[in-house]
C-alpha cells in the first residue's frame, strides 16, 4: 500500500512538472520570423546615353533626337548605360524614320516615301536582346514627327527630319550588364518609281529619342552580426 502511495505521488510531481513547464513555454515569448527585406522601388530615369550621330534638338518636342548608324560593333552603337541593378531592367525608347525634307519635291509630287527602318539592342559582348522597327509614309511636311532645328535653311531648319513614332520596350535579363547598344540593321525606301535596301555599315537608318531605364536598384550586401 505504501509503495502505491509513492507512485501516485511520484506521477502526480511529474505531471505537475509538466504542466509548469507547458505553461512557461506558452508564456515565453516567441521569435516572430525573420521578414524578408522588400524589393527596391522600381525606377524610372532618362538613360545616359552616348551617341555617335546627333540629329540635333525638336523645334516642337524640345527633345534631342540620335541617329543609329547601321553597324556590327556593338561600340559604334548608341551606348546605353543600365544602373546596377536586381532581376531584369528595361530600355525604353521612340523610335523614328528619317526623312529629308524638299519642298520642291513636295510641289512636283514626288515627294512621297515608305521608309521600314529596324534596330537590333545588343549587349557590349555582341549579344541580340531583340529587335525593333519602325514604318511610316511621307507624302507632305504636316507627316513629319518634328523638325530639327540648326538648319541652314530659310526657317532654321535641317533638311532631314523625324518621320513616325515607335514606341519600343527591351528587357535586359541579365543583372550583370551595365551597357547595350541600340545598332542598325537595315532600310528599305519605297518610293514611285523605284525600291531601295540599305545595309552598309555606317548609314544612318533611324532616329531615336526618349531613352530611359526602368529597374530596381541593387541592394547593398547585409553584414553580417
Amino acid at each position: 500500500m505504501r509503495r502505491f502511495a509513492v507512485c501516485v505521488l511520484a506521477l502526480v510531481v511529474i505531471a505537475t512538472a509538466s504542466s509548469a513547464t507547458d505553461l512557461n513555454a506558452q508564456a515565453r515569448p516567441r521569435r516572430p520570423p525573420a521578414r524578408k527585406p522588400a524589393a527596391p522601388a522600381l525606377k524610372v530615369e532618362a538613360a545616359k546615353v552616348t551617341c555617335p550621330s546627333v540629329l540635333g534638338r525638336g523645334v516642337r518636342t524640345r527633345v534631342e533626337y540620335c541617329d543609329v548608324l547601321i553597324g556590327r560593333n556593338p561600340a559604334d552603337g548608341v551606348l546605353i548605360a543600365v544602373p546596377p541593378h536586381e532581376g531584369s531592367a528595361y530600355v525604353t525608347f521612340t523610335l523614328h524614320n528619317r526623312h529629308t525634307y524638299s519642298e520642291e519635291e513636295v510641289r512636283a509630287h514626288r515627294a512621297y516615301a515608305e521608309y521600314t527602318a529596324v534596330v537590333g539592342l545588343l549587349t557590349a559582348a555582341g549579344d541580340l536582346l531583340d529587335r525593333a522597327a519602325v514604318q511610316s509614309e511621307f507624302f507632305s511636311e504636316k507627316d513629319l514627327f518634328d523638325r530639327i532645328e540648326g538648319g541652314a535653311g530659310p526657317r532654321g531648319l535641317k533638311a532631314v527630319a523625324p518621320l513616325g513614332s515607335e514606341p519600343v520596350r527591351i528587357e535586359v535579363d541579365d543583372p550583370k550588364v551595365t551597357q547595350v547598344s541600340l545598332l542598325g540593321e537595315k532600310l528599305t525606301v519605297r518610293r514611285i518609281d523605284q525600291t531601295a535596301t540599305y545595309t552598309i555599315v555606317g548609314t544612318p537608318i533611324a532616329s531615336v529619342s526618349n531613352v530611359k531605364i526602368e529597374y530596381r536598384p541593387r541592394r547593398a550586401p547585409t553584414r553580417r552580426r
